[in-house]
This record gives structure tokens, sequence and C-alpha cells, in this order.
């Protein structure tokens, strides 16, 4: 019985340090902004969503984890409803007709959320991608404030996927939004 507890304390802390380990140094900065097309060729520019808590998911529409990520997404944009706002960002390969037949997979999960086309310049400037730092795992989003700044930031990982499957998303909303 004590291994058990001692087992469970374990995993506890470590999914806490996964959770407060979170920012990292792509978050606090002021959000780089942009204008990019959804699949109906309307522009988006975050700008525009001041003043709500912006989720910006950096995901491909084959990754399995973000298949989940989007499932919470939609409880996520249910639940908060026009206090924030969901976008997820796809880059190439993933085309109009990958993200048509991956909306059309997940049914209203899909729902209320953008999916906005990058061709890699917002996602290399969020991810901070350079020549040593050229790669990134999917899912990967970043939470940022009513006033445009990222305050954290987080890739997919066993350790905090309470966050993208579960409710530990909302812990990180709330607290950004007023009560």
């Amino acid at each position: 019985m004590q291994f058990r507890k001692y087992i469970a304390v374990c995993l506890f802390s470590l999914s806490l340090t996964g959770t407060l380990s979170a920012a990292s140094d792509l978050s606090n900065r002021r959000a780089p902004g942009f204008a990019l097309p959804d699949s109906s060729l309307r522009y988006h520019d975050l700008y525009k969503y001041r003043g709500k808590v912006v989720i910006l998911n950096v995901m491909q529409t084959k990754c399995p984890h973000c298949k989940y990520f989007s499932k919470n997404l939609k409880r996520i944009a249910d639940k908060y409803g026009v206090r924030i706002q969901v976008i997820n960002i796809v880059n190439p390969p993933d085309s109009q007709q990958s993200v048509r037949e991956y909306m059309a997979s997940m049914g209203s999960y899909a729902s209320k959320q953008l999916f906005l086309f990058d061709c890699g310049q917002v996602t290399a400037s969020y991810l901070k991608i350079t020549p040593e730092n050229p790669g990134f795992d999917t899912p990967y989003f970043f939470v940022i404030d009513q006033m445009g700044w990222i305050q954290d930031d987080y890739s997919y990982n066993v350790l905090n996927d309470s966050i993208f499957r579960g409710e530990g998303l909302d812990e990180i909303i709330n607290r950004y939004l007023p009560n």
C-alpha cells in the first residue's frame, strides 16, 4: 500500500512539473502578428481577436494527437464561448483538400475552430525555427492573452496528456480569463 502511495505521489509530481514548466523561451513575448487565409480564402488577422484568449494550435491533419486535441478544443470552445478563440494553423503538405477531409472526419468536433493556411513563415516565427532548430512536433499550441502576449506554450508529451485530452487545458485558460 505504501508503495502505491509513493508511485501516486511521484506521478503527480511529474505531471505537475510538466505543467509548470510549460512556458519556454517561446512564451513571455508579444505574439507575432499575422493575416492568414482560411479554406474560403478569407484572411484572419490575429489582431481581430484582441480581447479574447486565443489558443493558437500548430497541427497536422495526419497527426493522431491532433485529433484528440481537436476534440478537447471543441469542448473548450463550447465551454468558454466568445471569451476565447481557437485557431489551428496548418502547413504543407496539408492542403485545402486534406483540411476538408479532416473536418469531415471530425464532424462537430471541428466546428467553432478556424483552420488557417500557412506556408511556414508564421509557424517559424512562433516556434523560432532556425537552421539550428529546424523541426517541431505537433500538436504545439500557444496561449495568447487578451493583450496579444504569449503566456504559455505546450508541445504534446505523455506528462501533459491531460492538457491535450482532458481538463488540464481548462486550468490554463482560467488563469487568463476574469471571473
